[in-house]
């Protein structure tokens, strides 16, 4: 039994008259009248009464029409399926965040974007820190991740999404805490909360290294176990903290939020996927990341 064979039955069951069908489908009628014989052989039984000038669906036709239906419906829903998801329209994209990269509203706008663009595309999020994410995505368990940078990515594609200015969390009271703008010099006698270095070595270094260049080593009070928990941390008092500007959208009470003069000293939000990737999802997403980043 052939698609073809059900689609000229369905075609004389819609209409009931094999010349009017034939016509339908673009087809001569004898060829169409031979079809549904062998259709009717192989299942077994007719499936229309002919009368001379129409014809009427047998009680096993009625039956079977809705049955063929079915299956050319089922057919032409897969058949469409797999194009949207060869078009990259449908499917699934896994995506990891490092903790604080959540924060910034390029992503949430992003992230939007893209459910906008590919509706049918089912996203799964997962956090974890940056070189957690770099072991998901080399071990297949995400499709891609947003990490921040400076980050050492190995082979791993990276494409940048926003730039980021760091800033001073100090606890409410602190003497430079209405200051709009201080050097990081400044804070060389506060105890300073860190998040450890395993979660992100190169920023981690980065803020060491600035601190040298100013003039002093940081002495780390506190790890925090995330960038973002840092503020907290500081609004009880542990000590003082560089973070992404992004996290100060959300005000704590206890702490103040001060620029930092220090221009070399930044981050950088980035997607990183698979080198030689061949998801159309993922390149997609790339490819919306890389439109954001020129804007």
């Amino acid at each position: 039994m052939e698609f073809r064979q059900l689609r000229y039955f369905l075609a004389v069951a819609e209409h009931l008259h094999f010349t009017v069908a034939a016509e339908r489908l673009g087809i001569a009628q004898p060829p169409l009248s031979q079809q549904i014989i062998k259709l009717e052989r192989e299942i077994g039984t007719k499936l229309f009464v002919r009368h001379p000038r129409r014809v009427e669906l047998t009680e096993a036709g009625v039956i079977f029409r809705e049955r063929a239906q079915r299956v050319l419906d089922d057919a032409n829903d897969a058949l469409e399926h797999v194009k949207m998801a060869a078009r990259g329209e449908s499917g699934n994209l896994s995506i990891g965040f490092a903790g604080s990269t959540v924060f910034h509203p390029a992503v949430a706008r992003l992230l939007r974007k893209f459910r906008e663009a590919y509706p049918g595309v089912k996203i799964r999020t997962e956090e974890s820190n940056s070189v957690a994410l770099l072991g998901k995505l080399a071990d297949a368990q995400v499709d891609c991740a947003m990490v921040r940078l400076p980050l050492d990515c190995g082979e791993m594609k990276v494409t940048p999404l926003v730039q980021e200015k760091m800033i001073a969390v100090l606890p409410t009271g602190h003497a430079l805490g209405r200051r709009r703008n201080i050097d990081l010099k400044q804070l060389a006698g506060d105890p300073f909360i860190l998040y450890p270095r395993a979660i992100n070595p190169e920023l981690h270094d980065a803020i060491i290294s600035a601190c040298r260049v100013a003039g002093f080593s940081p002495k780390i009070e506190m790890e925090s176990p995330q960038i973002s928990s840092s503020v907290n941390m500081a609004a009880a008092g542990f000590g003082v903290a560089i973070i992404p500007e992004s996290i100060a959208q959300f005000q704590v009470e206890g702490v103040t939020y001060q620029d930092i003069s220090n221009k070399d000293l930044g981050t950088a939000i980035a997607l990183i996927t698979r080198p030689r990737e061949k998801s159309v999802t993922v390149n997609h997403f790339t490819d919306l990341v890389r439109h954001f980043h020129r804007r």
